[in-house]
């Protein structure tokens, strides 16, 4: 059973912004798409730069780097179909955002 950790207050993550943080060594970049919470390990698989610190746009994320592209709601990539970064089980409760820090 996954085991959910208190990660940030869902005031301080505001409809279309991005944030990174870190759980037991796991850099993970959380994103809020009109209202709903998703959390995706915070590398590129092209090069490992941050997702959390590039542009979000609905609910896909475009790296800074080489301009990668990766659907947050399942961590799949535009840019090679079938690769993907790790997802991260999220719920919020009572305003505080909540990771599973269990198997992605």
């Amino acid at each position: 059973m996954a085991e959910f950790v208190e990660v940030a207050q869902l005031d301080q993550l505001l409809p279309g912004a991005s944030t990174t943080i870190t759980i037991a060594n796991r850099e993970i970049a959380l994103f809020n798409v009109d209202g709903a919470v998703y959390a995706i390990a915070d590398a590129c698989l092209h090069q490992g730069l941050s997702l959390g610190c590039s542009r979000l746009q609905g609910k896909i994320v475009t790296c800074a780097g080489h301009g990668w592209r990766y659907d947050v709601t399942t961590g799949s990539t535009l840019q090679s179909p079938g690769y993907a970064v790790a997802t991260y089980p999220v719920k919020v409760e009572n305003g505080k955002i909540l990771v599973a820090i269990g198997q992605p």
